[in-house]
């Protein structure tokens, strides 16, 4: 049986338009679809930025060219909105066309060659593909270091992200040092009272969640998740992301009604924020399963599971390797609920694509 306990912590890159100087008519409804997105983007109505996102591409490359700067930041904004949506298949070739663009354009140490890079790097990350990932990571730290300086915020934007893709691996030791520096940087360049210290201060607290200094990490979540209600409101998908992570927390300290109270929290902000069948609902589901299954509260368990698996091939196809953890669950599931019949099918499929690997 395979378990996975998942914690998605994470600073994301969105560029908005800043034009060059052609003076078309277009250029004011190009800025104003921008600005359009990126308060729908600040506000976590990814969703609903998609059509914004598609006119803005369609203006950028009607007006400027495929091959425009402002085209390639328009792909970026779009493959943006695909990513966090849950639409990786959607989102990979507009990446790799922006960042292809933007090369042309700017050269190989451009800005948005680096927000290019650390997006395509986040997606990956997002999809477990680390060795794919690390590589986008570290061009865009050395581009953004080398242009921008030691104590710019964009750097700690990709330091941040580097340690996250090494969070995920449980390599702490590597992704602390990276985590602190990425909050130095942050707390020199906004104080303490900016969203972006928030999000280091978790993930943070997520890292050292993982060698179990719980004492250091709860009152890192506890500041973090009061920032973040006080600047974005109760209902931003960012105070999912926290509570998600503060749940894990209590279920490894064994406070389970506060874990259960903060898992149940964050699920419905992802609901009402993405809808039932997102990708982005998946990591809250998948560690409010595992509670449920962990606490033998097999009922409860058992529709969590099953939604997962509905994500899950949504996403990946029905044939993918993914689909073999949350089978196996389900089948220990059903296992312990005495259904037999569902246990040794749901088994049967997980070892046919664990073979795929």
């Amino acid at each position: 049986m395979m378990k996975k306990i998942a914690s998605t912590a994470g600073i994301l890159l969105f560029l908005s338009g800043i034009a060059a100087q052609p003076a078309w008519a277009q250029q004011g409804q190009w800025d104003a679809l921008n600005q359009q997105l990126l308060d729908l983007y600040r506000n976590g109505k990814y969703e609903e930025g998609i059509p914004i996102a598609k006119e803005a591409l369609k203006v950028a490359e009607t007006t400027f060219g495929a091959t425009h700067f402002n085209a390639a930041t328009s792909l970026n904004n779009l493959a943006e909105m695909y990513r966090l949506t849950g639409r990786p298949a959607e989102a990979i070739p507009l990446y790799q066309r922006a960042l292809k663009v933007a090369e042309s354009t700017m050269g190989p140490e451009g800005g948005l060659v680096a927000a290019a890079l650390n997006n395509l790097g986040e997606l990956h990350r997002v999809r477990g593909e680390y060795g794919i990932a690390e590589p986008y990571y570290r061009r865009a730290i050395q581009i953004r270091e080398k242009t921008l300086g030691a104590e710019h915020p964009d750097l700690a934007q990709s330091l941040n992200n580097l340690a996250l893709l090494y969070a995920a691996q449980n390599k702490f030791a590597e992704a602390e040092p990276l985590y602190q520096r990425a909050l130095a940087i942050y707390r020199k360049a906004y104080g303490e009272q900016h969203q972006l210290v928030a999000a280091a201060m978790s993930n943070l607290a997520e890292t050292y969640r993982g060698q179990e200094k719980y004492s250091q990490a709860e009152p890192m979540y506890l500041k973090a998740i009061e920032t973040s209600e006080k600047l974005l409101g109760p209902q931003h998908p960012t105070l999912a992301m926290n509570r998600n992570n503060l749940a894990l927390l209590y279920t490894a300290q064994k406070k389970p009604k506060e874990a259960e109270r903060n898992f149940q929290q964050a699920m419905a902000i992802q609901e009402k924020a993405y809808g039932p069948s997102s990708m982005a609902l998946g990591t809250t589901l998948m560690n409010l399963a595992t509670f449920y299954q962990d606490q033998k509260r097999y009922a409860d368990a058992e529709p969590l599971w099953r939604r997962v698996l509905q994500i899950a091939e949504r996403v990946y196809g029905e044939q993918d390797p993914h689909l073999a953890g949350p089978l196996e669950n389900l089948s220990e599931v059903y296992r312990n609920m005495g259904k037999t019949q569902e246990a040794e099918q749901a088994a049967e499929r997980a070892r046919q694509l664990a073979a795929r690997r």
